[in-house]
């Protein structure tokens, strides 16, 4: 029988996302949500993955899927070391790192895991995809003003790379030969400037740049210096105040912009003026990096679900649209860039990558 389908797999916290694709088209796309108590019972996150590995085979027999017509299996990838952009082959060393969390632990580390587990019982070849590790900036761009602290390449790569191919292929050009910037806005928010398609410099989310639904951004960092020598707050109590506990969370107590229009909508001029200052905040970031591409911009795209916030976009585009044309792509579909990226390989038009050729590796 011929192998057709490319299973992709999206690890989240309480949930895995799982889609069966035939070329682009996406015959199966399923949500398993799991209950906190299943999930208690493992000391890691990575301990999961029979677990989840076990779900989703039996949700595609249920779909009448056999694991057998799969001809790639790809997953998130997870917090591995800083990597170039690209689909890479899930070897043994990318396993051991996601287990053991060499930058930390997440739920996207499950990915490769779970893939290659899956792969390796029909002897077929796992992928992961453009991971928040991916790391292209230059030397310049890693100096912080404080040598005691490098500035870090961690921002939502999966969905920016994947609309920056997509609108590279709708005009038909080499994403090597256009500079675009990209503005992920979710509940995170990643601003990039892509240099001949590599992510030369962007925010971490989690730490800088404008402030969004649930994260503070950059702060000034006197008055945060204080408030955390403040006795008032624990390390953690400060870690979730910058990061779930910040942004429109911080202010309005909702990370949701549906919820924040209609607040604007009802009169409600402090919801006016937040959401204002995060579009600001991120037009500002926009023009900041567009210095990074010495004003040589081909197309600013705005991208993840708070694009979807017409109020939002409109405030943005009008801030910056004198240094190119804004082009929107609300939403993010991950599982559908995991399978766009796998594609890229099987197709011939991009090299699989090898971690361990691409990465530094002193242990």
């Amino acid at each position: 029988m011929e192998r057709k389908y490319i299973l992709a797999i999206n690890p989240g916290s309480t949930s895995t996302k799982v889609a069966v694709f035939e070329n682009e088209e996406k015959v199966i796309l399923k949500k398993i949500e799991h209950k906190a108590h299943d999930l208690e019972k493992f000391e890691k996150i990575t301990d999961q993955h029979q677990y989840r590995l076990n779900l989703i085979c039996k949700c595609l027999d249920e779909e009448g899927i056999n694991t057998s017509s799969l001809k790639a299996v790809v997953g998130r990838g997870g917090l591995l070391r800083p990597m170039p952009s690209g689909t890479y082959l899930v070897t043994d060393k990318i396993i051991n790192d996601l287990k053991i969390g060499i930058q930390g632990e997440h739920a996207s580390n499950l990915g490769g895991i779970i893939a290659k587990g899956i792969a390796d019982k029909e002897g077929i070849k796992a992928y992961i995809v453009d991971p928040v590790a991916v790391d292209e900036f230059d030397d310049i761009a890693r100096v912080s003003g404080m040598p005691e602290i490098k500035r870090r390449s961690l921002f939502h790569a999966l969905n920016i790379k994947a609309v920056s191919h997509r609108f590279a292929n709708e005009i038909n050009k080499n994403l090597e030969d256009l500079n675009l910037i990209v503005a992920h806005l979710g509940g995170g928010i990643s601003v990039a400037p892509l240099h001949k398609g590599k992510v030369v410099d962007v925010n971490n989310a989690n730490e800088m740049g404008p402030f969004s639904p649930e994260r503070t951004g950059g702060l000034p960092i006197g008055d945060l210096a204080k408030i955390c020598f403040s006795g008032k707050y624990t390390l953690k109590e400060i870690k979730a105040k910058l990061k779930g506990k910040g942004g429109l969370v911080g202010y309005l107590g909702t990370n949701d912009a549906k919820e924040v229009n209609e607040m604007i909508e009802k009169g409600d001029k402090k919801a006016s003026l937040v959401f204002d200052a995060m579009a600001y905040q991120i037009a500002k970031e926009i023009g900041a990096m567009a210095t990074v591409l010495n004003g040589k911009v081909d197309r600013i795209i705005l991208t993840g679900g708070l694009a979807y916030s017409t109020r939002l976009t409109d405030k943005i585009s009008k801030m910056v649209k004198f240094i190119a044309p804004v082009k929107l792509h609300p939403g993010e579909d991950e599982l559908e860039a995991l399978n766009e990226g796998t594609l890229r390989v099987i197709e011939g038009k991009e090299k699989e990558r090898i971690y361990e050729d691409e990465v530094e590796i002193n242990d």
